[in-house]
């Protein structure tokens, strides 16, 4: 019925999948750690430049 459906026999056959999974989620882990990082510092950046401007739109009318 699904011809292109295959699980081994040989359970050895598993390991590069697995391996190759591994490293592709420690990459992806990594990658969100930076886009974390670079994501505070710009808004550290954006609060000090623009901080006397939020402050006013803060204070009550």
């Amino acid at each position: 019925m699904m011809p292109f459906l295959y699980f081994p026999e040989d359970k050895s056959e598993y390991i590069p999948a697995i391996i190759t999974l591994i490293i592709f989620m420690i990459a992806a882990a990594v990658a969100f750690y930076f886009f974390y990082k670079h994501s505070k510092k710009q808004e550290q950046k954006f609060n000090s430049e623009y901080e006397s401007q939020l402050d006013e739109n803060k204070k009550p009318n």
